[in-house]
């Protein structure tokens, strides 16, 4: 198969859809990758160390586009590659349609089978393509809520850690999973007060567990969620419902009613956010304010530590893109349950169930699809 690794165009999207060991393993089983010039320089990774991996470098996006039978990217099309994408062409990379209905309809209307990273789910319903840039996104969503936090940057003044003598700031964390989970793990070791809601029972007390009962579990309601983000000097957003919109959990009426220079880090906000005021936004400009509660809205976090996260993405990502080139997606699909959650459009056909239901377009049964 031919892999095409085409440079991101998003606003200060670093990332690049693999590194040169990923090539060498394509490579190795007698397919041919492309990659675009200069694609994994925000990585730190140059057209050299590719071509010694075995890459054709190309030109342009347009190169790799016209030759590769799979795409795979880092991010989501965006409306300047709605018309490089072809029929029957994979798409693996995250896709994150649920808010987005212009892409989704773009996808369909050019036939595209797109895999998206973010629905691979395994049977205990984890999402391994997830799971290693929630882990950056939660850490980072500490160090940059303690840096918002700060009086010069319009923040309350407040240390999460505190010291001897003084309170430590309070992290409110709504959602137990790898981006709360590890949100928590950073604000803990900073010695900020910290508090997960989430409504799974058997999550909060497994959390309740590993933190040794260091951060506060609790069980996440309408009255729980108003009380303890009022109490906050930091709430991170980290609700995630797979390919779904996330839910709305912070209305704007709470934010009103928040301390001034509070800060909240939506890191859902990919998936549309679930905090009320939040909307996306880039590196160069991150915040803005609401009733004088600064707002952190970047929606490619990771990619502001875009060499470690490629690494990581890459160590996630490639033995299914070696399954896809090495079977073809149909029978690497009817072969591997996760992978078969991946797919969302296929030739025409929505085929992911939360996306049909969050961008108002009917969806076929995925294995109408397979035959």
């Amino acid at each position: 198969m031919i892999v095409g690794i085409p440079k991101e165009i998003k606003k200060h999207e670093y990332r690049v859809g693999v590194t040169p060991g990923g090539v060498k393993e394509l490579v190795k089983r007698s397919h041919k990758v492309l990659v675009q010039k200069e694609a994994g320089v925000g990585s730190g990774i140059s057209d050299e160390e590719y071509h010694a991996a075995g890459a054709i470098i190309g030109s342009t996006a347009k190169e790799i586009y016209d030759q590769a039978e799979m795409i795979m990217k880092v991010k989501e099309p965006l409306p300047e590659e709605y018309d490089l994408l072809r029929e029957n062409q994979i798409l693996y990379t995250y896709l994150h349609l649920a808010p987005a209905p212009d892409l989704t309809k773009a996808l369909l209307r050019r036939k595209t089978i797109g895999i998206a990273y973010e629905t691979i789910q395994l049977e205990n319903g984890s999402l391994p393509l997830l799971s290693p840039m929630s882990e950056i996104a939660g850490r980072m969503a500490v160090q940059v809520g303690a840096h918002c936090l700060q009086k010069e940057n319009g923040g309350r003044g407040v240390l999460l850690g505190g010291v001897p003598g003084c309170q430590p700031g309070c992290v409110t964390i709504l959602g137990g999973g790898n981006v709360g989970t590890n949100a928590a793990k950073i604000a803990l070791g900073m010695g900020a007060r910290v508090i997960i809601l989430d409504v799974n029972l058997e999550r909060l007390r497994y959390l309740d567990d590993i933190f040794g009962g260091r951060a506060i579990t609790l069980f996440s309601n309408v009255d729980s969620i108003e009380q303890n983000v009022l109490s906050a000097d930091l709430v991170i957003g980290a609700v995630l419902i797979p390919g779904a919109r996330a839910p709305r959990l912070v209305t704007r009426q709470m934010i009103s009613k928040m301390k001034e220079g509070t800060v909240v880090v939506d890191v859902a906000v990919d998936q549309g956010g679930c905090i009320e005021t939040i909307h996306a936004t880039y590196h160069d400009d991150p915040t803005y304010r609401v009733d004088g509660v600064i707002h952190y809205g970047v929606a490619n976090m990771p990619g502001a530590v875009a060499r470690t996260s490629t690494f990581a993405l890459t160590n996630a990502t490639l033995p299914y893109a070696l399954k896809i080139a090495n079977q073809g997606w149909k029978k690497a699909a009817q072969g591997d349950s996760s992978l078969l959650k991946g797919l969302n459009v296929v030739t025409g056909n929505l085929v992911c169930k939360p996306v049909g239901e969050a961008v108002g377009v009917s969806c076929v049964p995925v294995e109408t699809v397979l035959h």
